[in-house]
């Protein structure tokens, strides 16, 4: 492998680990749900759509693909604020089974915020799905497809970004503090 780059501390998850836990994933939503017409799942922009593209490749039951987009950090990026809706879905979600497939929960706030949201349109059912919960004592937002817990850190890579660096990289790796806390 060749060397990380100077923004980071160390590879957290690697590609390999990640392929096979969206692997398992995919296989327990198959699962659960194997008697359903189909599922509606809804990327959240722009940090999930790696993860959702591999976890929709992986899957074999009907489903469709659909996004939302929200803001969630001031100006600063590493300062949490209010949730706001940027995109909504196109896709109607009543009666609908829903999974809201996120690439982080750091606060819980996004996914509070959207899981609420889209409980108010009526779907069927509603369930999260998250690639990575930082290890916290206070989340009390429902996760109940997760791919791995991590210590609280700055993590890029599979999506995640840093002032939109980093994003694209098969690995999850951690951001050194000297570049976030510039």
């Amino acid at each position: 492998m060749k060397d990380l780059h100077p923004d980071l501390e160390r590879i957290i998850i690697s590609k390999e680990q990640i392929q096979v836990r969206v692997k398992e994933l995919a296989a327990q939503i198959q699962k659960d749900y194997a008697e359903t017409d189909r599922i509606i799942l809804i990327g959240i922009l722009k940090g999930a759509f790696i993860f959702l593209a591999d976890l929709a490749r992986e899957l074999d039951i009907p489903h469709i693909v659909d996004f939302m987009a929200v803001s969630s950090y001031g100006k600063s990026g590493a300062q949490s604020g209010a949730v706001r809706l940027v995109l909504d879905v196109r896709e109607p979600v009543v009666n609908e089974h829903v999974i809201v497939v996120e690439d982080i929960v750091d606060s819980g706030n996004t996914l509070n915020y959207l899981y609420h949201t889209l409980q108010g349109r009526q779907p069927a059912s509603i369930k999260t799905c998250a690639l990575i919960e930082k290890k916290r004592e206070s989340l009390d937002v429902p996760i109940d497809y997760l791919g791995f817990t991590i210590p609280d850190v700055w993590v890029v890579g599979y999506g995640l970004d840093y002032a939109d660096t980093h994003r694209t990289l098969p690995f999850v790796a951690e951001l050194k503090s000297e570049v976030y806390q510039k």
